[in-house]
């Protein structure tokens, strides 16, 4: 029984490690739609009307963020935007690795060592992963020209 506690134990953070590093990509939106939400609910737009108008905003500035990734010529400009996604999914990694090794390690040195390292690793991949979803600059001219 205690070989599948283990087993199990692995599985679900496995699990979660790649949902986290799935879903990294839409940490901006989240945090924004959250945001206007919570804004919306304030000024009284009642909980379904803050929902509706979370979730757009969530969608408008991730479709925002892909527009700009494709439409930007400027590598500085194209930076600033992929940063402005991977930033927020790095803070997202650090908290979640944090959670993660705070379990399993007893010196606050490591832990902030190890979730560090889960921090650059999740920015690295949301940074790849956003500018991946932008069509390349390659493929842009050769459709022009065909």
């Amino acid at each position: 029984m205690i070989v599948l506690g283990i087993l199990g134990s692995f599985a679900v953070i496995g699990l979660l490690c790649w949902l986290l590093f799935t879903l990294a990509v839409f940490a901006l939106p989240f945090f924004v739609g959250l945001n206007v939400g919570i804004w919306t609910h304030q000024t009284g737009a009642g909980i379904f009307g803050a929902f509706l108008i979370g979730a757009f905003a969530a969608g408008a500035t991730f479709g925002i963020g892909q527009f700009l990734l494709t439409v930007l010529r400027s590598t500085w400009l194209r930076l600033l935007v992929a940063l402005a996604f991977a930033v927020p999914a790095a803070l997202a990694g650090f908290h979640a690795t944090h959670g993660i090794v705070e379990h399993t390690m007893p010196s606050q040195t490591w832990q902030l060592v190890f979730s560090i390292i889960g921090a650059v690793a999740v920015g690295i991949t949301t940074f790849v992963r956003v500018t991946a979803l932008a069509a390349p600059e390659a493929s842009r001219q050769g459709i022009a020209t065909a």
